[in-house]
C-alpha cells in the first residue's frame, strides 16, 4: 500500500472529531500510527488534548476558509493517498482495515468511502431530480490527482468547498469507485456510483475564542 495520510477538519466534524480519530486509530492496521492532520481555525485546550491522545498533528490557520485549510494539509502531508473527512459522521473502525488494501493499486484516482450501492430505483430518482451532490463521510484521493484537479477552491468555506471539489471530481475522467461499510464481508468495490441520500446530524460550531 502506498503512503496514507488522514485529513480531518475540526470545523467539519465538530464534536464528533474524537470519534473520527478513535475509529482511525482502532483500525487494527499494523502501522497504527498512520499520520493524521487535524485542521482548525482556532487553538483551544480540546485540540491540545486530542493531539496528544490520538497522536495527531494540528494545523491551526485562523480566518482561512475550509478550501485553503484542506489544501495546506494536503501539501504538508506529502502522502501518496489522502483520506479526507467530508462530514460529521464517523465510520466504523473495521472499515479502515478493509479499505487500505483497495489503495494498493494504480488503477484508481479516488475512492468514495462509506456508502452502499444505491438501488436501481434510487439511482433513477436521483437522476430525475438532478439533486445536488450529497456528501459522503470520506474520500480517498491520490495526491497527484488532487493536484491535477487544482485541489479545493481556496476561496470557498464550509460544505461549498467540498461540494465544488466533488463536482469537479465527477466532471473529470476520474477513475472513481465506491467502497461501502456494508460490503465488509465481501470486500467489494462498486464503480462509478453516486452516493445515496444521507442526512447528517446538525453541524456543530466550536466555541469562539
Amino acid at each position: 500500500m502506498g503512503s496514507v495520510c488522514f485529513i480531518v477538519d475540526a470545523m467539519v466534524t465538530g464534536e464528533m472529531l474524537p470519534r473520527h480519530l478513535k475509529s482511525i486509530r482502532e483500525s487494527g492496521v499494523a502501522d497504527h500510527l498512520l499520520p493524521i492532520l487535524v485542521t482548525s481555525t482556532q487553538t483551544h485546550a480540546r485540540l491540545n488534548s486530542i493531539e496528544q491522545r490520538y497522536h495527531t498533528h494540528c494545523l491551526v490557520t485562523p480566518s482561512l476558509p475550509l478550501g485553503t485549510r484542506l489544501n495546506k494539509a494536503a501539501f504538508a502531508s506529502q502522502a501518496e493517498w489522502l483520506i479526507i473527512a467530508l462530514q460529521k459522521q464517523p465510520l466504523p473502525a473495521s472499515l479502515w482495515g478493509s479499505l487500505y488494501p483497495q489503495l494498493d493499486t494504480y488503477s484508481l484516482d479516488a475512492l468514495i468511502v462509506g456508502f452502499a450501492q444505491p438501488s436501481f430505483s434510487e439511482r433513477i430518482l436521483r437522476r430525475l431530480l438532478a439533486s445536488a451532490l450529497l456528501l459522503p463521510p470520506y474520500i480517498a484521493v491520490r495526491r497527484v490527482w488532487l493536484e491535477r484537479l487544482g485541489g479545493f477552491d481556496p476561496d470557498l468555506d464550509n460544505g461549498r468547498a467540498i461540494e465544488d471539489f466533488l463536482q469537479r471530481l465527477h466532471a473529470c475522467p476520474t477513475r472513481l469507485k465506491t467502497f461501502s461499510s456494508h460490503l465488509l464481508n465481501q470486500v467489494e468495490v462498486e464503480e462509478d456510483i453516486t452516493p445515496p441520500p444521507h442526512t447528517p446530524n446538525p453541524a456543530y460550531t466550536p466555541p469562539q475564542p
